[in-house]
C-alpha cells in the first residue's frame, strides 16, 4: 500500500506508532434468501478483538439494504492497521428483521473470521472467501482495503437528469444514481446512493455532502463512475438506464452535463446517442474540519448528568427497583452513567461535572422539584469524576422520596441557559438524561429542545426499565426534524437509546462490552452534531488555543 501521508506526518526527531487508517468496504453475492414474500434485507457486522485477547467485540454495523441478496454495502469501516500486531476480524451478515438492536432478533445469514493482515495481503487489498452459514451455501463475501487519505475536503453535489429513458411499461422510470469511486486495481467501489426519484423523466436529486476522499481518495484526476438506475421494488432488479464517469477536477468546475450511455443499447442500436443526460447543477467544495481539529483548538466538552428519580422507577429500598443500590454490582443508572462518562470524561479537563436531578420531593421540606442538585449544594452542583457522580447519587437515593411527574424541560432549559452564554465555540454541552418513563411533559420538551437545536448542545437520553419508549423515537429525529407549532428544529441533537438493547442483564458476563458499545452508539453522533454546529455558525477551529477555565456554576433553582 502507497503510504500517500508520511511526507505529511513525517517529523525528525520524534516518535510514533507506525500506523496508518484504512477504509474497509464490504459486499456479498447469493446470500440465502430468508424472507418468504421478499429477498433478504442484509446487515454487515464487524467484530474486532483487544491486543491480547480473542474475545471478539462488536466494532460497527452497516447500513441494511432491503430486498437483496447481493448488497454492496455503502457504509464503511474504518480502522487503523498496525502492522506489528495481528489484527483479527469477524464479519457477520444478518438478515434485519425488525427496528430492534439486538442480533438475536435477527436471521443469522452466514460469517468468516480473518484478520487485516490478510485482507491488506490479498491481490489489489481484496479478498473473496465463502461465508460460514447453517447451510452448505451462505454465499461470499469481498472485502476490500484502502489507506484513507488526509484529505479534508468536502465536496456538496447538485444534479438532476434530462429527458432520462422511460423504464417502467405502466408510468415513468423511478430514477437515483450510485457513485463509484475507482481503485488502483481499476476495480470500483461504491461510496454514495442517491435518493430515489419517483416516476419522473427528469429528476432533481438533494444536494448532497461527501468527503473528496471518498470519492477519489484524495486524487483529483481517479476515475468516478456513476450508475443511474430506474428503481424496481423487488430490490434485486433495478434496470440500469445509463453510465457516465468524470473526476473530481471536473466535478469542482462547476456546472457540467454528462451523457448516460447504456453499453448494450449502444451495442444494438446503430443510431444510439445516449439514453439521457445528467447535470451538475452546482458543486462546492470546502475544507472540512474534523471534531479532533476543534478538540485540538481548545474546545471544551461540558457534560451535564439529569437524573429520573420518579416513582415510577420503583421503592428504591427493593431490589427489583432501577434505584435499588447493591454493594456488590451496579444498577442500570450507575451502568449509563459509567458506559457514556468514562468516554466524555477524557475531553473535559477540569472533569467537575454537574449532576441534576428531576420528580422527586427534596429535603428539607419535601417539595417537589423537576430541577434540583443531586449533591443537594444548588451553589455549586459538580461533582469530581465519575467516582464523585457515584456518590452523590448514592447518597441523594437515601435523602429524596421518589415522585413525580417525568418532566424534562427544566433540565434541558437549565444546560441551555449556559450553552447560550458560550456561543463562540470555545465549549461544547452534553446533557445525559438517564430516565425509566414517558415524558410527562411532551409539548414543552419539544419546545425546548427546538430551541436548543440553535446553542452548542447535544442531549443524550437513555431510557432504563422496561417501558416503552415509543415517544423518544420522535425526539431522536432521526427520519424527520423534530417540529412544533410551526417551528422546526435547526438540527438534529438528540440521541436516543433504549438501555435494555445493550445490557442483557445486571452482572452478566459480557458486561464491559456491552458498556463500551452502549457509549459508541450513544456517542456517534456527537462528532457530526458539534462539526453541524460550528458549520452553521462559520466557526472554524482555533490554531492558537488558550488555558482552559473552569466555567462558573449557575445555581439550580
Amino acid at each position: 500500500m502507497a503510504m500517500n501521508s508520511a511526507a505529511m506526518s513525517f517529523q525528525p526527531g520524534t516518535g510514533s506508532v507506525p500506523a496508518t487508517r484504512v477504509e474497509i468496504t464490504v459486499s456479498c453475492r447469493d446470500l440465502k434468501d430468508k424472507d418468504v414474500m421478499s429477498k433478504s434485507d442484509p446487515m454487515c457486522v464487524l467484530y474486532t478483538t483487544q491486543l491480547g485477547s480473542k474475545e471478539f467485540a462488536e466494532y460497527e454495523r452497516t447500513e441494511h439494504i432491503k430486498n437483496t441478496l447481493n448488497p454492496d454495502f455503502v457504509k464503511k469501516f474504518n480502522l487503523t492497521y498496525f502492522f506489528e500486531e495481528c489484527q483479527r476480524l469477524k464479519f457477520e451478515i444478518f438478515d434485519v428483521d425488525s427496528p430492534k438492536q439486538k442480533l438475536t432478533a435477527h436471521d443469522f445469514l452466514g460469517k468468516i473470521e480473518t484478520t487485516l493482515g490478510e485482507v491488506l495481503g490479498s491481490s489489489n487489498n481484496r479478498l473473496e472467501k465463502p461465508l460460514d452459514g447453517a447451510g452448505k451455501k451462505a454465499g461470499k463475501i469481498i472485502i476490500s482495503a484502502e489507506e484513507v487519505s488526509d484529505c479534508k475536503t468536502r465536496a456538496t453535489l447538485s444534479f438532476r437528469g434530462h429527458k432520462l429513458d422511460k423504464k417502467d411499461f405502466l408510468g415513468k422510470s423511478d430514477p437515483f444514481m450510485i457513485f463509484y469511486r475507482c481503485n488502483e486495481d481499476n476495480s470500483y467501489t461504491i461510496c454514495h446512493k442517491t435518493e430515489v426519484i419517483k416516476n419522473t423523466l427528469n429528476p432533481t436529486w438533494r444536494p448532497f455532502p461527501i468527503l473528496v476522499r471518498a470519492l477519489c481518495n484524495g486524487d483529483h484526476d481517479r476515475t468516478i463512475k456513476v450508475e443511474c438506475f430506474d428503481w424496481d421494488s423487488d430490490g434485486g432488479s433495478h434496470d440500469l438506464i445509463g453510465i457516465f464517469t468524470t473526476n473530481m477536477r471536473q466535478l469542482s468546475t462547476g456546472k457540467q452535463s454528462f451523457e448516460l450511455i447504456n453499453p448494450k443499447k449502444k451495442a444494438k442500436k446503430k443510431g444510439y446517442k445516449h439514453s439521457g443526460t445528467i447535470e451538475l447543477t452546482n458543486c462546492v467544495v470546502e475544507e472540512q474540519p474534523s471534531f479532533l481539529d476543534y478538540i485540538k483548538g481548545g474546545m471544551q466538552i461540558n457534560f451535564t448528568v439529569a437524573i429520573d428519580f420518579t416513582a415510577s422507577n420503583g421503592n428504591p429500598t427493593h431490589s427489583n427497583s432501577l434505584h435499588y443500590i447493591n454493594p456488590y454490582q451496579p444498577n442500570h443508572y450507575e451502568l449509563a452513567i459509567t458506559s457514556v462518562g468514562e468516554v466524555i470524561q477524557d475531553y473535559d479537563s477540569d472533569k467537575l461535572f454537574p449532576v441534576l436531578g428531576f420528580g422527586a420531593k427534596i429535603p428539607p421540606d419535601g417539595s417537589v422539584s423537576h430541577e434540583f442538585s443531586v449533591n443537594f449544594n444548588p451553589q455549586t452542583p459538580f461533582c469530581m469524576g465519575i467516582p464523585g457522580i457515584m456518590q452523590a447519587y448514592q447518597n441523594c437515593i437515601r435523602s429524596v422520596q421518589l415522585y413525580g411527574p417525568t418532566n424534562f424541560a427544566p433540565i434541558i432549559n437549565h444546560v441551555a441557559k449556559f450553552a447560550q452564554a458560550y456561543m463562540d465555540g470555545s465549549n461544547y454541552f452534553i446533557l445525559l438524561v438517564i430516565t425509566d418513563g414517558v415524558i410527562s411533559d411532551m409539548e414543552m420538551t419539544k419546545d425546548a429542545i427546538i430551541s436548543a437545536s440553535s446553542l452548542p448542545m447535544s442531549i443524550i437520553i437513555i431510557g432504563v426499565g422496561p417501558a416503552e419508549f415509543d415517544a423518544m423515537e420522535e425526539l431522536d429525529a432521526d427520519k424527520q426534524a423534530l417540529a412544533y407549532r410551526g417551528r422546526v428544529a435547526e438540527r438534529d441533537i438528540v440521541q436516543f437509546v433504549p438501555f435494555r438493547e445493550y445490557i442483557g442483564g445486571v452482572g452478566s458476563g459480557n458486561q464491559h462490552l456491552s458498556q463500551a458499545r452502549l457509549a459508541k452508539d450513544v456517542l456517534a453522533e456527537v462528532p457530526d452534531q458539534i462539526i453541524a454546529y460550528m458549520k452553521k455558525r462559520g466557526i472554524n477551529p482555533n490554531q492558537s488555543p488558550t488555558t482552559h477555565t473552569s466555567l462558573a456554576p449557575a445555581p439550580v433553582q
